[in-house]
Parts: structure tokens; sequence; C-alpha cells
């Protein structure tokens, strides 16, 4: 199987840049395009102490989908001489993953994994394990190691 297109869904966390290089670094070997995406929380009006509307859905959303892109143009700088593009979706991650996969016609996912393990894993979840268990095309878990976070 050839590598294409890469999705590479990312989160805010510290091992976000460990997980782009490697993802990066995929791309480069394979010639693959690079979709970077971020999923922000589903926007909502933002009310005062009194109950009036401070900030509507729609301006927060704005605000979301810019700093998800300010973010990925950050990670950006990992993929040198890869072609790459940067989206921000609202809602569920593992939803939005799934969705965005198909709709880039990715041929690979790839996610970092915090590496929880025991009762973190049963009462958190992971987006990164039911991204693996629903998705019908591979994907890559990356763990990275907790001295590059």
């Amino acid at each position: 199987m050839t590598t294409k297109r890469i999705l590479l869904a990312v989160d805010r966390s510290p091992r976000a840049d460990a997980v782009a290089t490697i993802a990066a670094e995929t791309a480069l070997g394979a010639h693959a395009t690079v979709r970077l995406l971020h999923v922000a929380p589903e926007p909502s009006a933002v009310y005062d102490a009194h109950g009036r509307v401070v900030v509507y859905a729609d301006q927060e959303a704005e605000s979301l989908r810019s700093q998800g892109l300010d973010y990925l143009r950050g990670l950006e700088v990992h993929f040198a001489g890869v072609p790459v593009e940067s989206i921000v979706r609202f809602g569920d991650p593992v939803t939005q993953i799934l969705d965005e996969a198909e709709a880039f016609g990715a041929d690979l996912i790839v996610v970092g994994t915090a590496g929880r393990s025991g009762i973190g894993r049963v009462l958190l979840g992971s987006v990164a394990e039911r991204v693996f268990g629903k998705a019908t095309v591979p994907v890559m878990l990356v763990r990275p190691a907790t001295a590059a976070i």
C-alpha cells in the first residue's frame, strides 16, 4: 500500500510536536500530502453574570477557529518539503477525525496517545484508541517518550 494522504489529528498537548515530527518523517518518505486537524469544542454563546450574551456562538466559533489555525501553523514548521494544509473542526474528536479522514481521502491517520494505562484508560477512554477501533484506514498511534514532553 502506498500512503499518499496522511491525516494528522493533534490536540494542544505538549506531545503534539513529537507526533508532528514523526508524521512529517513518514510523509516525506512516502511523498505524501498531510492535512493537520485540530478538533475544538462545539462553540456556544458566552454569558456574563447577569445572563447577557457577551460573545455569540458564531463569534466564539471564529475565535476558536483562528486560535486552532494559529496553533496548526506553528506545527507546519515540522513539514519542510511536505505539502501540508490545516483545518479546524468542531465537536466530538473521534467523529470529526473519522469524518475528516473520509473527506480528505486519507489512507493513514496519525494520532498521538498519552499512553495511559489501568484505571486512567478505563475512566477517560482514549480518543486515539477509539479512532483506531473505528477507522476504515490504517491508524498510526504515536506515544512519544515522556522525556520528549
